[in-house]
């Protein structure tokens, strides 16, 4: 079965309807997401599809560049494919999210290809089926929201942004009440300081955090160090960051509870199984990031997710774009508060070019939370207004 070509479909996808109103402005999402697919042929006839993140657009340039080390290749090698890949780009930099996410979708349509040659799910060459429905958390901008997912239940929200946090979080679980999970994100930019995120952490300590996220930015490994020396909440990371190599840190050095590899742009399903390993000897959880990824990546978060001992939970954007479904054959099916595991060869989904075509790219880059003294590390001036820890302590 030899690798014949490597083609590749970019679309501009619109925003999810969590940021199509009062968000809207604040989230790159709204007007910059790009969904990038892959799809590997074969001389039988055979092909496997696969998603790309980590900028997209210049993501596509690099599938087109890898695929001169494939084509005329057997498909079956998947190991070997992706070390070959990893030594070619080796002059291009080793961990950065733009190579990793160019090999992310080409290893995820290899392991598509290769299930569907053998006539079994993706998850059986993983090591076979650990649960049959992989639990998944939503995003809440408030209380009305979150109210909305338990509702369908879903039994963990998260929300995101430092800003008056405590407040808002205390709002929340009063909505949800004490048996619903609850996460907050608080990447920037601009990003915390070490020394507000362990303010912020010791004042949400009272409200039962299934975890804190990103709480400084990923460069500064050491001070997730004394945040956690400092706060009695779970952390969890990883979302930017790519290959084994780049997750190490947080792993080796127990740095997080939970890992966040995000399926676009970590390196591929053969990178994930490593990094879930790497986790479970370290009492590490995983929960991929989804939140601006497409919906074939998603089924393989589930595949992956199937096969791991130390799977907590999949991200997903409930409220997410209405034609996000229109442009794979099947939606993976929401089952309370889960996603059931694919049973089909491969992944289990197709992609539908018509429906791809009719989104072209337009833009795949913008600034988050955008403000004339945007910076992407700073102290907070009006901070004592900015995080209202006082208030909330009262």
């Amino acid at each position: 079965m030899k690798i014949t070509a490597i083609r590749t479909f970019l679309m501009q996808a619109g925003p999810p309807a969590l940021l199509a109103g009062k968000n809207a402005g604040r989230s790159w999402q709204a007007s910059g997401r790009n969904w990038l697919f892959v799809r590997i042929e074969t001389d039988g006839g055979l092909f496997g599809i696969g998603e790309c993140s980590g900028w997209p657009r210049v993501v596509e340039r690099a599938v087109e560049d890898l695929a001169h080390v494939l084509v005329g290749e057997d498909a079956t090698h998947i190991e070997l494919h992706w070390q070959r890949m990893y030594t070619a780009m080796m002059g291009h930099g080793m961990t950065g999210v733009v190579g990793a996410g160019a090999m992310a979708g080409i290893d995820m349509a290899l392991w598509d290809l290769k299930g569907k040659a053998l006539g079994v799910p993706v998850w059986n060459l993983l090591g076979g089926r650990m649960r049959p429905r992989v639990p998944i958390y939503g995003h809440a901008a408030d209380p009305e929201d979150a109210r909305g997912l338990v509702a369908r239940g879903i039994g963990a929200v998260k929300l995101g942004g430092a800003r008056d946090i405590v407040r808002r979080v205390a709002a929340m679980r009063e909505a949800v009440g004490p048996e619903i999970d609850i996460m907050v994100d608080l990447a920037g930019p601009p990003w915390l300081t070490a020394t507000d995120a362990i303010a912020i952490g010791r004042a949400l300590e009272p409200y039962d955090l299934l975890f804190m996220e990103d709480p400084v930015p990923p460069e500064q490994i050491d001070q997730y160090a004394r945040i956690r020396d400092a706060v009695n909440i779970p952390l969890a990371a990883g979302e930017r960051m790519a290959t084994i190599w780049g997750l190490r840190p947080l792993i080796e050095r127990e740095l997080v509870d939970v890992i966040q590899p995000d399926t676009g742009r970590a390196g591929g399903i053969t990178q994930m199984k490593k990094m879930a390993a790497m986790a479970e000897a370290h009492g590490i959880m995983l929960a991929p990031h989804s939140g601006s990824l497409g919906p074939a990546a998603e089924f393989a978060a589930l595949h992956l997710m199937a096969a791991i001992p130390n799977a907590l939970m999949l991200e997903r954007v409930v409220q997410d774009w209405p034609e996000r479904n229109a442009v794979i054959t099947a939606a993976p099916i929401e089952q309370d508060g889960a996603l059931l595991v694919p049973d089909g060869p491969g992944l289990g989904v197709d992609i539908v070019e018509s429906e791809i075509a009719r989104y072209p790219s337009r833009r795949n880059i913008g600034m988050a939370n955008a403000g004339p003294e945007q910076g992407y590390v700073r102290m907070r001036l009006a901070r004592a207004r900015s995080l209202r820890l006082a208030e909330a302590a009262e």
